[in-house]
């Protein structure tokens, strides 16, 4: 499996549904931290979170699950992620796209004080549009 890897930022990276040897290939690229995105058995064709959690061990990694269903995303789930983003890690998140890792990122950032300009831009570099998540989750 070829795994398109989208930089949002210079800590944050996102992709669509990882396998385990791609979960290896980020270790190498400086990655500390695998945060899923997605729910456990969203698809029969993908790895379980202890079989990823396995592979990012295996390779130096932290895993965490913050998995939601589309459409479903939280403040909480932006308030967990916000947090991993204080601690400084390279993270990659994935999802079975990467939108719902993309719009939990914004909001993250969001949270911390980020420009939605700047959001904006970078998503859309990145190849995804998040105006209407902003939108949906005006905290101001």
């Amino acid at each position: 499996m070829t795994t398109e890897i989208k930089y949002l930022d210079e800590q944050v990276s996102v992709s669509e549904q990882l396998d385990c040897d791609a979960v290896a290939r980020l270790a190498l690229a400086g990655v500390e931290l695998v945060v899923c995105n997605r729910q456990e058995n969203e698809s029969e064709d993908q790895p379980t979170f202890a079989e990823l959690e396995k592979a990012a061990r295996e390779n130096g990694m932290e895993f965490i699950a913050i998995p939601f269903a589309r459409g479903q995303m939280t403040l909480q789930h932006c308030r967990e992620f916000s947090e991993l983003l204080a601690s400084g890690k390279r993270i990659h998140a994935f999802c079975r796209t990467g939108n719902r890792s993309c719009n939990l990122w914004a909001v993250a950032c969001r949270l911390k004080g980020a420009e939605d300009k700047s959001l904006l831009a970078s998503a859309r570099a990145a190849g995804f549009e998040i105006r209407d998540v902003l939108v949906a989750f005006d905290t101001e």
